[in-house]
């Protein structure tokens, strides 16, 4: 479909409020809402590796009082007054930021992970520099290359060389190309990360070159603060930004966090007034509580989300898939990557599996081109929803057998469906958090 082209779902939108009353209109938005909720809350296996499911006291603190109320300005400098308990939370959020990821400095007004990246180019570089980041084909996001903010900020994108059999960074050949292109900033962090990077070798070179190593850790926060990953400011990178939800399980939003008092100006002046005014308070309290809740559970249910993910490499290895990275483990993520081209590749089997109550991504494999982008070759799993509702090793053998009689033997997805509802009834509370 086209921009040109009428968005059907929006056709349907349009014709289900034609007509009706104030009243029924919102009748026909609850009910959206609630078809949501009990679909995706609480009849689906969740698999997608970008969502977390937050906790009953941080879903709560998103509907409360705060919800309604600005807070332009920093801590204790506001531009309007009847803020001092908003700063008091505010300044709880901050300090339970800096306690869990040890850092000096730590910021929680981005709305998203994106603002994230826009904070860190807008302040550390000037239109024409250079940024290296890694090609999507390699797990790179769009928000570090010349469609996302980089690229909107005027920056030159250049790949980081990439050795697709390994999965990992290719050291030797980046570090040919950062003597090369002298970049300004060099970007690290993917939407598809198996393996960890060697980041204490590219901050000697980027030291060399006057060069900031800038970590986008959207997907693996809550792995880093759980002890499960590597530790990216211990390893030298002069800051790192994320999503506030993926597996750091809070909501939805950003965190950016970092050591250097020389950096706390850019940064700030740059997400206040430029990136960020009215940052939704309710999600500030409501970080501050997942924050709390991480460093209280996150090395029990980080370890867990990473045993899962490497055990449902394992069962679908068993079910007749090839799972990239299967020679190192499958990952030391959250994340696994499927080939699935013999199965008619990733869009199709994506589709069929939400049809059957298991909700996936498709996903470029690496040897993907650029025809290839719109339905890739592969699909991205995720293991930590399920995790947090309980769910081990064993389980991670079911949801592969629900995975490949869908996908290798297509079986009627409707019957499937019917099982893995009835699966699912079976793991309705939110584990690792205090209202348990």
């Amino acid at each position: 479909m086209t921009y040109e082209e009428p968005n059907p779902i929006l056709v349907q939108a349009r014709r289900a409020i034609a007509g009706k009353s104030g009243p029924e209109r919102v009748q026909v938005v609850l009910r959206a809402v609630e078809a949501n909720r009990r679909w995706r809350g609480q009849e689906c296996l969740n698999l997608l590796a970008p969502e977390a499911l937050v906790s009953p006291t941080v879903r709560n603190l998103l509907s409360s009082e705060l919800c309604q109320r600005a807070a332009e300005g920093e801590i204790g400098n506001r531009w309007f007054s009847g803020l001092r308990h908003i700063d008091e939370i505010e300044a709880l959020c901050v300090e339970l930021l800096k306690e869990l990821f040890d850092s000096n400095y730590a910021d929680h007004r981005l709305v998203s992970g994106m603002n994230g990246n826009m904070t860190v180019y807008t302040a550390l570089t000037q239109p024409g520099d250079i940024v290296m980041s890694l090609p999507q084909p390699a797990g790179g996001h769009s928000s570090n290359r010349p469609d996302g903010p980089a690229g909107i900020r005027g920056l030159k994108v250049v790949d980081i060389p990439f050795d697709y059999d390994e999965m990992e960074v290719d050291l030797d050949r980046c570090l040919d190309v950062m003597r090369h292109v002298r970049p300004r900033i060099l970007t690290l962090g993917a939407s598809l990360t198996l393996f960890p990077f060697p980041l204490r070798q590219l901050r000697e070179a980027c030291d060399e070159m006057s060069c900031y190593l800038y970590f986008d850790g959207a997907h693996q926060l809550g792995l880093m603060v759980g002890g499960q990953f590597q530790d990216p400011l211990r390893e030298g990178v002069h800051v790192m930004t994320g999503s506030s939800g993926k597996t750091l399980s809070g909501p939805q939003g950003g965190v950016i966090v970092w050591n250097d008092h020389e950096l706390t100006r850019p940064l700030r002046s740059t997400i206040f007034p430029v990136i960020a005014a009215t940052h939704m308070v309710n999600r500030v309290a409501a970080l501050a509580v997942a924050a709390a809740e991480m460093i209280a559970f996150g090395q029990e249910y980080m370890a867990q989300i990473v045993k899962n993910a490497q055990a449902l490499g394992v069962a679908l290895e068993a079910q007749g898939f090839k799972v990239i990275g299967a020679h190192k483990g499958y990952t030391r993520t959250q994340q696994i990557l499927v080939d699935v081209r013999e199965f008619g590749g990733g869009y199709l089997n994506a589709e069929r599996l939400a049809t059957a109550n298991v909700t996936v991504n498709k996903n470029l494999l690496p040897t993907d081109t650029p025809e290839y982008w719109d339905r890739p070759s592969g699909l991205r799993l995720g293991t930590t929803e399920v995790t947090r509702l309980g769910m081990k090793e064993n389980e991670m053998s079911t949801i592969a057998g629900f995975i490949a009689r869908v996908v290798v033997h297509k079986e009627d997805v409707e019957r499937i469906a019917g099982e893995v509802k009835e699966f699912r009834a079976g793991y309705q509370r939110v584990q690792y958090c205090f209202d348990t």
